[in-house]
């Protein structure tokens, strides 16, 4: 089994590549706007589209804020 730290890793590339494919899937689905804004926050403005994931971000800086007090020996 991986340790734990891998499988964060793999899980963040997961949904960072999801969320690389977003527009183009909103672009064909319009309805998944309504997915709650801390899973997906979309924001249009004249044909531009930026998505981003709140909980990734949160995620990932955990991650990191842990993998750094580990490293530290605090943890």
């Amino acid at each position: 089994m991986f340790p734990l730290i891998q499988f964060l890793g793999i899980l963040l590339m997961v949904l960072g590549a999801l969320l690389f494919i977003a527009p183009i899937i909103l672009e064909k689905l319009p309805s998944l706007e309504n997915i709650p804004w801390i899973i997906l926050y979309v924001y249009r403005s004249d044909g531009f589209i930026f998505i981003t994931s709140p909980i990734l971000i949160i995620i990932s800086v955990l991650s990191i804020l842990w993998w750094l007090l580990r490293r530290s020996g605090t943890l």
